[in-house]
């Protein structure tokens, strides 16, 4: 049965709209099979007064970004910053990681290890992470497609946290966890080879107890991330005055100090 013109329109319109990607003749046999009879001539006529013959695919412009100092917070959980890295195993499989740090004391919170990282794999991690540490204010991050996802505007929306983009092309303003990611690589995933995930997810974990726990930081007077935080981070909800922030470090379920050194020796 053959469709009036302003059916054919709509349905071109919606067939645009929802793949932009596709040209006369994929719409056509969409069409086709959808039961619209008209000819492909009738109907490359009404694709073409619609101009879709001339349809061009423009990049998504990033919404201006702000230029911010980095600051050093007053106190934990002010400020995380969060970041992607890349390696691969030694047979050639590629795998990412997922770093974040409190800008506070340097602390290494949680650094995953997968082959896939989506945006939605980044908000469990960070529920994961939130249920034991609190909620940051603020979420410092650059414009990968995993931070300026929808899902990842409306989670923090959801839980009032701000995310804070850097400008493009200046990973300088993100200056807290670039460093990390530059120990992380000097002293981990350039100076292992791996021959599976699990085994660079065990010596990651040994390696950020060490990193927490043992390792001086010259921009916090050479006192360890640890150290630093027991000292000055206090838990402003707490009822009690003396309480820290829960930390990885305090994990008595495993050794991972000497699990780092058996690992290296």
């Amino acid at each position: 049965m053959k469709k009036s013109y302003r059916a054919i329109r709509e349905a071109f319109s919606q067939l645009a709209v929802r793949h932009n990607r596709w040209g006369f003749w994929m719409m056509f046999r969409r069409l086709r099979n959808l039961n619209y009879t008209d000819n492909h001539k009738r109907m490359y006529r009404i694709y073409t007064a619609m101009k879709l013959n001339l349809r061009r695919k423009h990049k998504k412009r990033l919404p201006a970004r702000i230029l911010e100092p980095l600051a050093h917070p007053i106190a934990p959980n002010l400020t995380w910053s969060m970041d992607f890295m890349h390696d691969g195993l030694i047979g050639g499989k590629p795998f990412r990681s997922f770093n974040i740090i409190d800008d506070f004391n340097r602390e290494s919170l949680v650094i995953t290890l997968d082959t896939s990282l989506t945006s939605q794999r980044v908000i469990r991690e960070l529920n994961r992470l939130i249920e034991w540490r609190g909620k940051p204010a603020k979420l410092r991050v650059d414009n990968g497609p995993e931070f300026v996802s929808a899902a990842m505007e409306q989670w923090a929306e959801e839980n009032q946290i701000h995310l804070k983009f850097i400008q493009k092309g200046k990973p300088h303003q993100n200056g807290y966890i670039e460093r990390f990611n530059r120990t992380y690589r000097e002293e981990i995933l350039g100076n292992y080879a791996f021959e599976s995930l699990a085994q660079a997810r065990m010596m990651t974990q040994a390696w950020i107890w060490v990193y927490n726990n043992e390792r001086p930081h010259s921009s916090l007077g050479y006192m360890t991330p640890r150290g630093f935080l027991l000292k000055y981070g206090k838990c402003p909800n707490a009822q009690d005055p003396t309480f820290a922030f829960p930390t990885f470090q305090q994990d008595e379920e495993n050794n991972w100090e000497t699990m780092f050194l058996t690992a290296t020796s």
